[in-house]
């Protein structure tokens, strides 16, 4: 089968090509420069600036399914007016130009697969959060939630839609885990201030593999949270990554002090969600890595 894939240079794109290739597909990967995103074993390279409008009609056309997985970082820079109107647009805008693609196409895929995140809950406490939780409050869960509907209106072209809902992604190729690695090295690693914040982390490997069974299963459509069925609170994961580590962890960071330096960002660090993948779990999804012990165990 024909899987197009934006954002395949990123650490979940990779990881999914990784799990596609041997699968024998043909992938064909769009980027806003074919050049710069180098030679990526396995697949074909096409350019596409996603806020400038569709892909053409050579990416699109036969392609069998659809995942979308390209955004700006959200922690790449500090959310001044302009960084969140670049978070947003990069995601909601892009969404609907592959959308707009998919209208046009005359054989259209049987699936398109977005990528949204867990922020789409805000700040929930210890409520256990499933799919069919309500959305919360503050700008991610806003970009989340207009994210999910320019996804959402592919299925009104009789396209199977699953959103993915993505935690906090372990990998020692990116993101959080390769961030917090130098200090906990150096014995200064910590929670969060106190800690008490739901974790909804999940392995790279794992990450990927849902991505994949939300393309091969027609089981899953509509959110899928793609969380370890196992979430901890900030504090369980900072002990569990000292062990890991076999380093001391005692020394917690203020959260007065992450938010007059990180300023409204500090949503990412301090929200709460203690997000469950109901929805992978009943749609036959097997978690390579569900508890933290092993996970990091197999990543370290």
């Amino acid at each position: 089968m024909k899987v197009v894939v934006s954002g395949a240079t990123g650490l979940i794109g990779r990881a999914l090509l990784e799990q596609l290739i041997p699968d024998g597909d043909r992938i064909v990967a769009l980027s806003r420069s074919a050049q710069r995103a180098g030679r990526l074993e396995g697949a074909e390279v096409l350019e596409w600036n996603p806020m400038a409008g569709p892909p053409g009609d050579e990416a699109l056309e036969g392609a069998n399914a659809i995942v979308h997985l390209a955004g700006e970082p959200i922690v790449a820079h500090r959310w001044t007016e302009a960084q969140k109107k670049l978070i947003r647009d990069s995601r909601v805008v892009s969404t609907r130009n592959l959308v707009n693609g998919i209208s046009r196409m005359q054989s259209r895929p049987d699936v398109f697969v977005c990528g949204s995140a867990v922020g789409y809950y805000g700040d929930r406490g210890d409520e256990t959060l499933e799919e069919t939780a309500a959305p919360g409050t503050g700008f991610l869960s806003e970009v989340c939630q207009e994210w999910e509907n320019a996804a959402g209106a592919a299925s009104e072209f009789g396209v199977r839609v699953v959103q993915v809902r993505t935690g906090v992604v372990l990998s020692t190729k990116g993101g959080a885990l390769q961030k917090m690695l130098t200090p906990f090295k150096l014995g200064v690693g910590g929670s969060l201030g106190d800690g008490k914040q739901w974790f909804p982390w999940i392995h790279i490997k794992d990450i990927a593999g849902i991505f994949r069974h939300a393309i091969r299963s027609g089981a899953l459509r509509g959110p899928v949270n793609g969380a370890s069925p196992e979430p901890v609170t900030n504090a369980e994961f900072t002990r569990e990554l000292a062990r890991a580590l076999r380093r001391p962890a005692f020394l917690p960071v203020p959260e007065f002090a992450l938010r007059a330096l990180m300023g409204e960002m500090a949503e990412v660090l301090f929200s709460s969600q203690r997000a469950v993948p109901a929805a992978a779990l009943a749609g036959g999804y097997e978690f390579y890595y569900p508890g933290l012990t092993k996970a990091l165990e197999e990543l370290l």
